[in-house]
């Protein structure tokens, strides 16, 4: 009796759970699939657009210099000799700079919020301030850069070069206002996008891999570096590539603290510059010729972060496959 009474019991919330969806849910679902068709190809449309619009300017320019603008070092507006060959190092060495410190912190931090290392409360405050590094303006990064780090480094990158002067990466003598500090605040400046990203993708880890693991002897350091990144190691990719994504486009920061001269150099010490920098800096008193070999450099910023992104996706998906053979 109390068996028939518990199916009775039963059988209503089976059926409910098992109902065909009616009118007014194939009406939301139909009306939610034509939304999203709808925002995806505004999407597309938009960087169509975008790409149009700058392309269609910088033709003009493309024309005249063709590639020479993008291996030259002139940069003479009287004598209408443009080159953005310093920018485009710049850009690429601030942001393989900034990718190696922020992502070497970033990965470190989310190791240390997921995996057991501190109570769950002080865990949760800890990843909130972390997140909130995300939040600063970048005008205010640059400021804390100068007037901030840029004081604390001077004394130890003056040691560095004089004792280490004949070493490419310390060849210059620091002034305050190079490549290093604008590094190092970049870095700063996408540690809470891989950090957060990554929690995510640590997480993802199911536990039972990590019991897994546990059971055949391991210690947790060996856990960590051996199962357990390499497991999470697509994610982890997608928060890198994220990373430099940003450090890519990033300006403000970097305009007021990479020192804006037009030099090739390995040194950390040296100035430098970056297209992000040469855009927001010379379009106010930019001419019409002028105006064009500037969205000739945001044409090949945007390449640049094209290129990026597709090598990004090409290594996280050789990761997620290797992971999942693994």
């Amino acid at each position: 009796m109390a068996a028939e009474n518990r199916e009775e019991s039963i059988l209503p919330h089976a059926e409910t759970l098992a109902a065909p969806p009616t009118t007014v849910d194939k009406i939301f679902d139909k009306c939610f699939r034509t939304l999203t068709l709808v925002f995806t190809w505004a999407t597309v449309l938009l960087l169509a657009f975008i790409v149009f619009r700058i392309g269609g300017q910088a033709l003009p320019a493309i024309k005249e210099y063709g590639l020479g603008l993008l291996v030259s070092s002139d940069w003479d507006v009287n004598n209408n000799q443009f080159g953005i060959w310093p920018q485009i190092w710049g850009t690429l060495y601030s942001s393989l700079l900034a990718l190696v410190l922020g992502g070497f912190f970033g990965i470190t931090i989310a190791i240390f919020l997921t995996q057991d290392f501190l109570p769950h409360k002080l865990e949760i405050i800890l990843k909130n301030i972390v997140e909130l590094l995300a939040a600063i303006p970048s005008v205010v990064y640059g400021l804390w850069g100068i007037y901030v780090l840029i004081p604390i480094l001077q004394p130890t990158a003056d040691k560095l070069h004089s004792s280490f002067g004949w070493f490419p990466l310390f060849s210059t003598s620091f002034s305050g206002f190079g490549m290093f500090s604008a590094a190092l605040v970049l870095s700063i400046m996408i540690l809470p996008t891989i950090a957060a990203i990554s929690q995510d993708a640590l997480r993802a880890v199911p536990g039972k891999t990590k019991e897994a693991a546990f059971g055949m002897g391991t210690t947790r350091w060996e856990a960590i570096l051996r199962v357990i990144l390499p497991t999470a190691s697509g994610g982890i990719s997608g928060a890198l590539v994220l990373g430099l994504g940003r450090a890519l486009g990033e300006t403000m920061a970097l305009a007021m603290l990479v020192g804006n001269s037009a030099t090739v150099s390995l040194s950390l010490f040296s100035p430098a510059s970056t297209l992000a920098a040469l855009l927001a800096l010379n379009f106010p008193e930019a001419d019409l010729n002028q105006t064009g070999v500037l969205m000739y450099a945001a044409c090949t910023l945007l390449l640049i972060t094209l290129v990026v992104n597709m090598l990004g996706t090409l290594i996280i998906s050789t990761t997620t496959t290797k992971g999942g053979e693994r």
